[in-house]
């Protein structure tokens, strides 16, 4: 049989494994596996995956994930959340929509820790809807807005859906990293409008709170002003090549630990618990990127690139037709696949045709995150938005679904700018 043909029957088959609920890591080894088998014979397959697991259990890089994974359950688990969104909260709380908008900036601020969007929503949308409930919000928006703002955990640097991307097309996590800081400043000012027009319009919506004082405010910034310092520290440390990203995220631990036993607030308890979750957390990543290796073993022995190349070429596209194309494409699956398998499934095909149109891999990884954080906050699949349901059954996944509408055509205009303007991605990347 024809190894394209193969090819194709097998990334179907796989497809078909991870939406009826295969562990995305046991659909992509098992079927790359069989399909160099089939192709190539069984001895190659296994010299293949032996390789892969070799080369990429002894890639250094790759310890920047359990570091950022620790740190982020670190931050988690010692409260670090509910200090960043009260410091907003004293802040922007006598805006339109203040309490909302505080919101934003505090899943922002802890995604900039956790580099997890599930561990922001989760852990912000339990400090935060209780306080939207005091004040009586309405809770639809602001359940969307918990919802959207938690993507920002995936864009805002340390992200660990930029290190994926990193190291599946071998670009530089410190350039990702730095590429990501004004998009996803970007993205928060376009949710705090979203948030404020709707304030002003509908005012019984998002009532304002009062001010706590001038000397409560400076209380709540200084405890939020250690954390945040320790951001600036890595990233600038990374943007001036003071230290590699790998080295910045054993840096970000001892930051955080220092953080918590300072505060007091780090037991010997809650470490072992960060650690065990870590465990788990990185030792899914890791074989999930070992798959994905072998998988694009697989389609580079079937030869699935090229011919995809010369039938996207018979059609005669211009660059922002094809990404328009890849948009429409991302946003079909986001609404079936979570965004590890979204990655894994497209990105062997669509980047070399990426470079071959003349994008820049660095703004394509921006883009591929953006399209990435749509795909957590549109149904059916919408992580994000089952995981603010579970916080508040209150709230119906339909008025959550109303709640994210506004919120999702504000990405869509970030993606929009980001097409139109690639330098808003690359501008501090030099």
């Amino acid at each position: 049989m024809d190894p394209i043909v193969v090819g194709y029957i097998v990334m179907v088959i796989m497809i078909g494994m991870i939406v009826i609920g295969v562990p995305i890591a046991f659909a992509l080894g098992s079927v790359g596996l069989v399909g160099i088998s089939v192709v190539v014979g069984f001895q190659q397959a296994f010299s293949q995956a032996t390789m892969v697991y070799a080369h990429e259990g002894t890639n250094f890089v790759l310890i920047t994930v359990p570091m950022f994974v620790l740190m982020g359950n670190l931050a988690n688990h010692t409260g670090i959340a509910a200090g960043l969104f009260r410091a907003t909260a004293n802040t922007l709380g006598r805006l339109p929509g203040g309490l909302a908008i505080a919101a934003v900036f505090g899943s922002a601020g802890f995604g900039a820790i956790s580099g997890s969007s599930t561990a922001t929503v989760l852990t912000m949308g339990r400090i935060v809807m209780p306080e939207l409930k005091k004040y009586n919000y309405d809770l639809q928006l602001g359940a969307g807005a918990l919802s959207a703002a938690g993507t920002l955990g995936i864009l805002i640097p340390p992200s660990l859906i930029l290190i994926f991307y990193g190291i599946m097309t071998e670009n530089s996590i410190g350039q990702l990293f730095i590429a990501g800081i004004v998009p996803g400043l970007l993205t928060v000012l376009l949710f705090s409008l979203v948030i404020f027009f709707t304030a002003v319009l509908r005012p019984e919506k998002a009532p304002t709170i009062g001010s706590p004082g001038a000397k409560e405010i400076v209380r709540s910034l200084s405890g939020a002003v250690p954390i945040m310092a320790l951001f600036a520290f890595i990233m600038g440390g990374i943007y001036f090549g003071i230290f590699t990203p790998t080295e910045a995220s054993g840096i970000a631990v001892v930051g955080v630990t220092l953080y918590g036993i300072i505060t007091r607030k780090l037991t010997l308890s809650i470490a072992m618990l960060a650690l065990r979750e870590t465990i788990v957390t990185s030792t899914m990543i890791f074989t999930i990127i070992v798959s994905g290796y072998i998988v694009s073993r697989f389609v580079a022995v079937t030869g699935i690139t090229e011919n995809l190349i010369q039938f996207i070429q018979s059609f005669d596209l211009g660059p922002y037709q094809f990404i328009a194309v890849v948009t429409l494409v991302y946003l079909v699956l986001g609404c079936a696949l979570d965004v590890l398998a979204m990655l894994i499934l497209t990105v062997p095909f669509i980047y070399p045709i990426i470079l071959h149109y003349g994008f820049d891999p660095i703004w394509f990884g921006i883009y591929i995150v953006v399209m990435a954080e749509i795909a957590l906050i549109t149904p059916p699949l919408g992580l994000n938005i089952f995981v603010m349901n579970a916080i508040s059954p209150d709230i119906s996944l339909f008025r959550i679904y109303k709640g994210i509408a506004p919120f999702v055509a504000a990405e869509l205009l970030v993606v929009a700018l980001l097409t139109v303007f690639p330098m808003i991605a690359l501008w501090l990347v030099g």
